[in-house]
């Protein structure tokens, strides 16, 4: 499995994910919630990435949202903010 991350402009990212099938995700990050995750540590692109695995972990790309704004991870799996600063701290 690989995960190719693009910045289209206006903290929008296409995240692709290749696998069994392949899928591509419009996300968009607001650069202080990025911050708040990250503590500024990592870009954004290696944010989205660990999200992204995260997300790997616990359901099929052909399940994740096609376009949802970073926070919504959150919703679905109250662990997400926990985790990731984990991952990344």
């Amino acid at each position: 499995m690989a995960i190719h991350i693009s910045h289209k402009g206006d903290g929008v990212y296409e995240v692709t994910v290749e696998s069994a099938s392949t899928t591509s995700h419009m996300v968009r990050v607001d650069a202080d919630y990025a911050v708040s995750l990250s503590g500024g540590a990592v870009s954004v692109e290696t944010l989205l990435e660990k999200s992204f695995e995260f997300l790997l972990e616990r359901e099929s790309n052909t399940s994740i949202l096609k376009r949802f704004e970073l926070p919504v991870i959150q919703r679905y799996f109250p662990e997400y903010e926990r985790e990731i600063r984990a991952r990344l701290g």
